[in-house]
């Protein structure tokens, strides 16, 4: 394709930052002329996306959240379709976040842009009726979780399964050494018999401010009867340290580093369960949002699970502690046996954990969405796929 075309990647999360950061940078060697504006935060700025609006904008939590948000995401729609008319956008990759890129796919198809859609919407777990729009306004839908493939495909969607991008950013695993001492390394670096509790409060503001206190609780209440025990709390890069300000001193770190050094780790549900799923970290998983909001999960909700590694594994394989029962006692009580690394829960979650990973794909997920980026621009200058 010698042509230069105009990409636009449209991300709402941390998450899809991230992935869309990965996606950038396989278009630019698939097409080196291509040029890339869109919505995300820092990774995907990093890796050359001109962006009009950053994650401070999108990243909302919650059903009353969204409401109270609504005029400004109404504006930022708004910016969004006159940047498309004016840059003359060839092709429109949503990264998950329906709220916002649901409708703007279903634009985008009517003014006849080519729309491949990376990391479906979690439409399994509610609003069913969006697998149907999301067959009806996507070209393509590339999917990175085994079971979407074929869930979609059953609403008339053209799904693929590309794997999860997470293989790519995640190293091999370093064998746990019969005590388990190899997920044991210092805030410092080095090897320690001390063990690592990680916590991930969310990637959000709304998550962190609800989430971190009761996970700091809980860690104290675990240091109170392990003295030895570290504490690591992992900030998303474009989250403020300010919110992080509760924190023992030394103790907050980047997800990533955080995940590759905890011995076990409480978190908030979402992609980072994959992430320590993939760094064989046993986990205990605590989620809670608003009542209002809980309110109406109840109904919608048509999943027995929220924790992603749980979802794919089809069964529970780590604790989940969600709403009223997300309190520090129970988060406490569910991740003291995870420290332990000769403990029978520790080996039943790992086992777990196992087969979780087994079921992610192979790496390379970015690559071959960029793939499909360039078949779905080929098909619409009229070439062959």
């Amino acid at each position: 394709m010698s042509d230069s075309v105009t990409i636009f990647l449209s991300a709402g999360e941390a998450s899809g930052d991230q992935h869309g950061a990965e996606l950038a940078r396989s278009l630019r060697r698939q097409l080196p002329d291509v040029r890339l504006v869109g919505l995300g935060g820092s990774e995907m700025a990093e890796a050359g996306v001109e962006l009009i609006a950053g994650l401070d904008r999108l990243a909302i939590l919650g059903f009353a959240e969204v409401i109270r948000h609504l005029p400004d995401m109404l504006r930022l729609r708004r910016e969004v379709r006159e940047r498309f008319e004016r840059e003359s956008v060839d092709l429109f990759v949503p990264i998950d976040y329906p709220g916002f890129n649901l409708p703007m796919a279903r634009w985008a198809h009517d003014r006849g842009t080519p729309v491949v859609y990376y990391i479906a919407p979690q439409v399994w777990a509610w609003h069913e009726s969006r697998a149907k729009r999301l067959a009806e306004f996507s070209d393509e839908v590339c999917v990175v979780l085994p079971f979407e493939e074929e869930f979609l495909r059953r609403y008339g969607a053209n799904a693929r399964f590309v794997g999860h991008p997470l293989l790519d950013r995640v190293g091999p695993l370093e064998p746990e050494r019969a005590d388990g001492s190899s997920r044991m390394t210092p805030v410092g670096g080095g090897r320690s018999d001390r063990p690592v509790l990680g916590l991930f409060p969310g990637s959000r503001e709304q998550e962190v401010r609800r989430m971190l206190p009761v996970f700091l609780e809980a860690a104290q209440r675990l240091s109170a009867t392990r003295p030895d025990l570290q504490l690591r709390v992992a900030r998303s890069r474009d989250l403020s340290p300010a919110l992080f300000d509760g924190c023992p001193t030394g103790t907050v770190s980047t997800p990533e580093e955080v995940a590759s050094t905890s011995t076990a780790a409480i978190t908030k549900s979402g992609t980072i369960t994959l992430q320590l799923a993939l760094n064989d970290v046993p986990m205990v998983v605590g989620y809670r949002v608003s009542r209002s909001t809980a309110m109406l999960a109840r109904r919608l909700l048509r999943i027995p699970h929220i924790a992603l590694v749980n979802l794919v594994a089809e069964r529970e394989v780590v604790p989940e502690r969600v709403q009223e029962r997300m309190t520090s006692e129970e988060l406490a009580r569910a991740a003291e046996p995870l420290l332990d690394t000769g403990s029978p829960e520790r080996r039943e979650v790992l086992d777990g954990l196992a087969f979780v990973r087994s079921r992610l794909g192979e790496p390379g997920a970015a690559e071959r969405v960029a793939r499909r980026c360039v078949v779905a621009l080929r098909k619409a200058r009229g070439g062959a796929s």
